[in-house]
């Protein structure tokens, strides 16, 4: 998989279902997807939001986050047998 189709495809998702607004973060690690230029590049293309990364080899600038979507996953995710994508 590529950016076009990560997180490029994740973020059309955002803007198409949620306003950005003034003060708007985007919080992500320091992964590969998320530095690539293309991406970048997007993000920058709207004044409105700040980009925002964790710092070097620190995960816990965003532990509350990762706490809730790793709890999220798997009470609602894990061990269930999903057919599409839209599940």
């Amino acid at each position: 998989m590529n950016t076009e189709e990560t997180t490029l495809g994740a973020w059309k998702m955002v803007i198409k279902n949620r306003d950005v607004d003034e003060g708007f973060i985007f919080h992500s690690d320091r992964g590969v997807q998320y530095a690539s230029k293309k991406f970048v590049n997007v993000l920058d293309s709207y004044k409105k939001i700040t980009r925002s990364m964790s710092r070097k080899g620190n995960c816990w600038d965003n532990a509350v986050a990762e706490s809730f979507f790793k709890s999220l996953k798997t009470e609602l995710i894990y061990g269930k047998k999903l057919i599409s994508k839209e599940q």
